[in-house]
């Protein structure tokens, strides 16, 4: 496997050491059963982590719509971090990453079929969401980055881990990205080692799930991005998708991305293009008119054939953004990114997920620990 480097801020560890006394306390109190958990009559599926910045949820989110949705009334309630609304919102077809947020909104647009609702108190989101009054009859709920949010049990919990960071290597914040204690897997039946290189070789496998130090209760997969058709972010503008492949060597391109770790999306392109340049925003970032300007100056700057790749969840924000020029709609893509599981493992995780959902009574299929 592959050495990399896991950024520590050593002068940090007091501050880090205090804030997983509170971290760990908060836990204890829910252990105790003086905060309460509460638990719900339909199937609960909780995708989360165990650090700050992005290790793939909204992929695997979508991986697992796209597995439930012909099956199932399926909902997805998520925070809607950096929204400028508050409260509940179900979304609906007049719904942008202003109102819901940029991943919420993302996953409404590409799964109009499904409910998708942001509230910041996932309890009082869910039961919304389960009122007599709202559309669908929902039968399972996705939690989107729930995995701190205890005030809700779900019946399963999805632990997801970058592949680059894993979570056995880092520490709690702020000298590190932990959001709480390694110890804190244990609330997990399913540990996902995410953005797997494609030339993973099986030794690596065997050596991460060592590393992890799993329970005899819990199990492991592996997962790689896949990246799919550039897309037009302004499909009114004239231009259509095109293939990634399809990139010409001398063709420029301006990456312009609002997530945490831009370098796995910025290896792919670079793969059909030398000429690539990257205008990199903090993750979720809120484009101004002044980053509007700055994006249009970078372009301009090019000669000859050139074009705009972005996120989808950036996407989402940029085409609610009303300082994006007629001209600069021309030329912007998103590039949609689908989950794989590796080691043919799929059907293997399709069937824990499938059959969890299909039971009435929650955590029958995982014993208590």
């Amino acid at each position: 496997m592959e050495e990399h480097l896991v950024k520590i801020n050593k002068w940090l560890y007091p501050v880090s050491f205090l804030y997983g006394m509170g971290a760990g306390l908060r836990n204890k109190l829910f252990d105790w059963g003086i905060l309460r958990s509460k638990s719900f009559d339909i199937p609960i599926v909780c995708v989360g982590n165990l650090t700050v910045g992005g290790t793939g949820k909204t992929p695997h989110i979508e991986y697992l719509v796209r597995l439930l949705q012909d099956k199932y009334r399926i909902a997805v309630l998520s925070r809607g971090y950096r929204r400028k609304t508050n409260g509940y919102v179900l979304a609906g077809p007049e719904s942008n990453a202003r109102s819901i947020g940029d991943e919420p909104c993302q996953i409404k647009n590409k799964f109009p079929r499904i409910s998708v609702a942001v509230d910041g108190k996932r309890v009082r989101g869910i039961n919304n969401l389960l009122k007599p009054e709202e559309p669908g009859g929902i039968e399972t709920i996705l939690l989107d980055d729930a995995f701190q949010h205890r005030y809700v049990n779900p019946g399963l919990n999805i632990l997801l881990t970058d592949y680059h960071r894993l979570f056995c290597d880092d520490t709690l914040l702020p000298a590190g990205r932990l959001r709480e204690s390694e110890k804190g897997k244990s609330r997990a039946q399913i540990i996902i080692v995410t953005k797997c290189p494609a030339d993973i070789k099986p030794i690596d496998f065997t050596a991460i799930a060592e590393r992890l130090r799993l329970y005899p209760y819990q199990k492991l997969f592996f997962s790689s991005l896949q990246y799919g058709r550039l897309t037009p972010v302004f499909p009114e503008s004239g231009i259509t998708e095109r293939e990634l492949p399809s990139l010409k060597s001398a063709e420029q391109v301006l990456l312009v991305t609002g997530i945490a770790s831009p370098a796995v999306m910025e290896e792919e392109i670079r793969k059909y293009t030398c000429r690539m340049e990257l205008l990199s925003f903090g993750d979720h970032h809120n484009f101004g008119n002044k980053d509007i300007r700055l994006i249009t100056e970078q372009f301009h700057k090019s000669e000859g054939e050139k074009l705009i790749i972005t996120t989808e969840k950036d996407a989402a924000r940029l085409a609610a953004h009303p300082a994006v020029g007629k001209e600069l709609k021309k030329h912007i893509y998103a590039l949609p990114v689908e989950v794989k599981i590796l080691q043919d493992q799929e059907d293997t995780f399709n069937k824990i997920i499938i059959e969890y959902v299909g039971k009435n009574k929650r955590n029958s299929i995982f014993s208590e620990k």
